[in-house]
């Protein structure tokens, strides 16, 4: 059955043939938690092929009262769960070798991020930075530039996607999709 409905378009001279089970669409949240950064990217996955959806970062003030970052962070993540309908969430988990108070920091971004996706029905899905790289780059050695550059590769873009943490939340994403297919 030749596929002539995808949202993906095919290049010159390619046809794919697919079932009906390849041809479900999945959407994937992905997020690189953080008070002041937290990453989200949205990637389609159809037919073999990813496509990225939306990409950006939630930016809280250090001068704002901490609950209100927090909240901040929980408001906008619901924003972009009810703008762009995932059925899936993936993000890395968290290590942390010497600074506690970071340490803390980011565990307390994670939970709001834990709490709004259960909210919305939505399991996460966790990766070692191991896992990412080695999905991503195929490499689990990989440094932080060559997975961002095979984000780029991957999804098509232009440019590395800005903020490094909208890059790490692509990553994400595209790591779930690689180990859930």
């Amino acid at each position: 059955m030749i596929n002539t409905d995808s949202k993906f378009t095919t290049l010159p001279g390619s046809q794919t043939t697919v079932s009906l089970e390849k041809n479900k669409m999945r959407r994937v949240l992905g997020i690189d938690p953080g008070l002041a950064n937290t990453g989200f990217g949205v990637v389609d996955y159809l037919n073999g092929r990813y496509r990225m959806v939306s990409y950006g970062c939630i930016t809280t003030k250090s001068n704002e009262p901490h609950g209100q970052r927090l909240m901040k962070i929980y408001t906008n993540l619901c924003a972009i769960i009810d703008e762009f309908r995932p059925t899936e969430a993936a993000m890395e988990s968290l290590y942390f070798a010497k600074n506690a108070s970071s340490a803390m920091m980011v565990s307390e971004a994670k939970g709001v991020v834990s709490l709004c996706l259960a909210q919305h029905g939505l399991d996460l899905h966790e990766y070692r930075p191991v896992q990412i790289k080695q999905a991503v780059s195929g490499s689990q050695n990989a440094d932080k530039e060559l997975v961002q550059n095979y984000v780029k590769l991957l999804l098509g873009l232009e440019a590395i996607p800005k903020p490094d943490h909208a890059a790490d939340a692509l990553a994400g994403a595209i790591t779930h999709l690689h180990y859930k297919k």
